[in-house]
């Protein structure tokens, strides 16, 4: 087996530069978001979603991106759910998209903020049948004897909901993540990257500047 020290690779595919830039970060992201879904990439809205506990011990998972709004990155969850204890304890959220096909990633600080009942439930009608009866079942990040026991809930509950419209769980909602920091990284050749941080300033406008790699 090749040791893991020697894996690595030359990036080259492209540049990132001043001409490159937006004024508003998230017209970037939206553009790279696009080039990520136009390149066919496996799961381009997957991002990494990085809360910190009451201890200090920070912990991350994939999650998927739903929308962008009122100048937020949002997603759903239980809200009984591990990241949702720890934004409970502290709104601080860092979100981490790695397109690693296109040499690109984006690094998003900000605060979570919960979502309106209105704006979850709407997402909720939204999604397919079986990921609703899902929602009701999993009491996310709690632990289960086997995976047997959690699928017969699941079956249970999609014969309970099979006629009509499946409600809205009272514990299953959603965050919008309001940046105050975004950083673009550009992969390039003899690791030297490009990399922009986006920054916004005391009067709520944002600047930007380059990175060293």
């Amino acid at each position: 087996m090749q040791s893991i020290s020697d894996i690595r690779r030359e990036y080259t595919q492209a540049g990132l530069d001043e001409d490159s830039l937006t004024e508003n970060p998230l017209d970037l992201f939206d553009i790279w978001l696009k080039n990520a879904v136009d390149a066919k990439l496996d799961d381009p809205t997957a991002m990494t979603v990085a809360t910190v506990d009451q201890s200090g011990q920070p912990s991350q998972r994939i999650v998927l991106l739903k929308d962008i709004n009122q100048g937020g990155f949002v997603f759903y969850t239980n809200l009984g759910s591990k990241k949702a204890r720890d934004l409970k304890h502290n709104s601080k959220i860092s979100l981490h998209f790695p397109w690693h096909m296109l040499e690109r990633q984006v690094k998003i600080s900000g605060i979570a903020q919960q979502l309106s009942v209105a704006e979850v439930a709407k997402y909720f009608l939204s999604r397919p049948k079986s990921s609703q009866v899902a929602a009701w079942v999993s009491q996310q990040s709690h632990p289960i004897a086997t995976k047997q026991l959690l699928m017969s809930q699941f079956y249970a509950a999609k014969e309970k909901f099979m006629q009509g419209e499946v409600p809205l769980p009272s514990f299953w909602g959603g965050y919008r993540v309001i940046p105050h920091a975004i950083e673009f990284w550009q992969g390039g050749v003899h690791r030297m990257h490009d990399r922009f941080l986006y920054s916004l300033d005391q009067n709520q406008q944002w600047q930007h500047q380059r990175l060293m790699p």
